[in-house]
């Protein structure tokens, strides 16, 4: 409790008004590789506490459209649609659709952790099954050229995933940003450029 109520990002976040200190993981990640740009419709898969939506809310503007989902409530953010919900449920699927209007989504990202059991072994499977639904979501719903970044605890299942990953897209590389604690196993693995599915 202490290390988080000291940490500077944390801080850092209340001074400035974000949801999280995650959200300067992904300002990181954003400045250096450019995912994000005016105008673009944006996937934000286990949104909650929000900190990662704002973020992409305030860089996309009003031309931009960004949908958070997440099995927990989000207090409200300008700029964000948020739908409550399974996002591997048809009916969440189906609001998805329907406020996407037509428009294809060019960046699905994701911060999502499961609920910490302190089991490591079952933590990092649960993580790992996690990260293999946002994929076949990303898969399925981001048009051609559009670019995934995920968090991923190193582990078990890791580079096979990553494998997969390399699949799918164009280039993949990962990303540990300074926000992200030096003693944590996360990473961020960003897909650009996802080729064309074949039917």
């Amino acid at each position: 409790m202490h290390e988080h109520v000291s940490d500077p990002y944390v801080q850092r976040a209340q001074k400035e008004g974000y949801r999280s200190r995650a959200a300067y993981k992904l300002l990181e990640i954003d400045a250096r590789d450019h995912l994000l740009k005016p105008g673009m419709a944006v996937v934000d898969l286990g949104a909650a506490p929000g900190g990662w939506s704002q973020v992409a809310a305030a860089k996309v503007g009003r031309g931009g459209k960004v949908i958070a989902l997440d099995l927990l409530p989000l207090h409200p953010i300008p700029g964000v649609e948020f739908i409550l919900g399974d996002f591997r449920e048809d009916g969440v699927l189906a609001q998805l659709e329907e406020r996407l209007g037509g428009r294809q989504v060019e960046l699905v990202i994701s911060d999502m952790s499961p609920n910490i059991s302190g089991i490591g072994v079952a933590d990092q499977a649960r993580a790992m099954h996690l990260a293999e639904l946002a994929l076949d979501f990303s898969v399925r719903h981001l048009k051609p050229g559009g670019a995934f970044l995920i968090k991923l605890f190193q582990g078990a299942g890791f580079e096979d995933y990553v494998k997969q990953v390399r699949g799918r897209f164009v280039r993949v590389v990962i990303r540990k940003p300074k926000a992200s604690r030096d003693r944590s196993s996360e990473v961020y693995l960003l897909g650009l450029e996802q080729l064309q599915q074949l039917e």
